[in-house]
């Protein structure tokens, strides 16, 4: 039988859209609508430490309790992703009488709406329906990704790519934020994975499309908060892997720039689990690239210097010497350093860095929702404080921070 939906694209930007549910259905789909501009509000107990980041920073409005009869006033549409049918069945029967479409994820025909199989490429958004069979939408929207991104033309009814058997674990960088920035062979893998153990800087929207079957787990280590060990999720990976699936790592910027990387591929090695590693694009260069801050310039700048900010200056377990740092005349890229902002920046002025030198901050760089501060190292604490500067967000000192000026 045909299917019967009318696929079509809603113009959901600054339109309230609820959501019944904050698992792991809910991460998958949020990423997207708040892309799309969605004033999103979250109603559920609980929710995932990704979620809960997404409304910690401001980006939808979690009701923290149970779904109650008049949620879904004034909404332009609905989505039901609880575990409990029950619940679904009632959003989707209040959905019905306020004549607002509702996605019901538990079991897509009973809603008047269904979300397709979704993929991005350029400027290009798609999306395959199926009339409820999941995997063939998945499987059809992977070939036309392979295609788009190999430059050929496929059947669209091709399965999935099965030629070679994908060994243990990749290490996919993804780059800043921006899901069309990770490499064509990171999002080749991805598309192939059994499991995708995922950060919160990865890119999100990409995991709208995996395929139904593929596990989802968050591995989101938020600044300062909530965190996975290290250890387990090492040992996610390797268990994961040696049940015979085929395991991606999904990491925000490149893996091996303060991102842990080598940590894993060693404890894999360790465990005799083989790791394919796929580099990514940093963003201590990327995220001032597109806020017009060069990292380097002609006759401006000869050295960049990356930093980590997780420790303090004067911190027994900072191996920085921040007296050397200030003498240089080049660029500092500081990454994880908005809550020690003011203790890096008095470090470079004793060390006799100019209070007038420049400096930028990019925050949420590559994304929506990306803004900068330019202002100077003398400056720049209490500016960024006034401004109301949160993580995640790449500051640069030295001269190249001035030039869009």
């Amino acid at each position: 039988m045909d299917d019967p939906h009318y696929l079509s694209g809603l113009q959901l930007a600054g339109r309230r859209v609820v959501m019944v549910g904050g698992g792991s259905v809910a991460q998958r789909r949020l990423p997207r609508l708040i892309r799309a501009g969605a004033r999103v509000e979250l109603v559920s107990p609980h929710t995932t430490p990704s979620v809960s980041a997404m409304a910690d920073a401001g980006e939808l409005v979690w009701h923290e309790r149970r779904y109650a009869e008049g949620d879904l006033a004034d909404a332009w549409y609905a989505l039901a992703c609880t575990d409990d049918p029950e619940v679904n069945a009632a959003v989707c029967a209040e959905a019905e009488r306020e004549r607002v479409f509702c996605v019901r994820a538990d079991e897509g025909e009973s809603g008047s709406a269904v979300t397709p199989a979704s993929g991005r490429h350029g400027g290009l958004l798609f999306g395959v329906l199926s009339g409820g069979e999941p995997l063939r939408s998945a499987a059809v929207r992977d070939s036309i990704l392979d295609a788009l991104h190999a430059g050929t033309v496929i059947d669209g009814r091709a399965p999935r790519d099965t030629d070679t058997e994908l060994p243990g674990v990749a290490l996919v960088g993804g780059g800043p934020g921006d899901p069309d920035l990770i490499t064509v062979r990171g999002r080749r893998l991805l598309s192939r994975a059994d499991v995708v153990v995922v950060d919160r800087l990865a890119p999100r929207e990409l995991l709208d499309e995996l395929a139904p079957e593929v596990e989802v787990v968050d591995a989101a280590k938020i600044p300062y908060g909530r965190a996975a060990s290290q250890d387990v999720i090492n040992s996610t990976l390797i268990e994961k892997a040696k049940e015979g699936k085929f395991v991606v790592r999904l990491k925000g910027g490149d893996p091996y720039l303060f991102g842990r990387g080598f940590e894993e591929v060693l404890a894999c090695a360790e465990a005799g689990v083989p790791v394919t590693m796929v580099p990514g694009i940093t963003s201590a260069f990327a995220v001032p690239a597109v806020a017009d801050v060069p990292v380097t310039h002609r006759g401006v700048a000869h050295e960049v210097v990356v930093v980590s900010g997780h420790v303090a200056p004067g911190d027994p377990r900072s191996l920085v010497d921040w007296s050397l740092l200030a003498g240089l005349r080049g660029t500092i890229v500081l990454m994880m350093g908005v809550e020690r902002l003011p203790q890096f920046a008095s470090a470079l002025l004793d060390g006799g860095r100019p209070a007038d030198t420049p400096v930028a901050i990019v925050e949420d760089g590559t994304m929506r929702t990306q803004r900068t501060l330019r202002s100077t190292l003398g400056q720049v604490a209490g500016e960024a404080a006034a401004a109301g500067v949160r993580p995640p967000a790449v500051i640069v000192f030295g001269p190249v921070a001035g030039l869009a000026k």
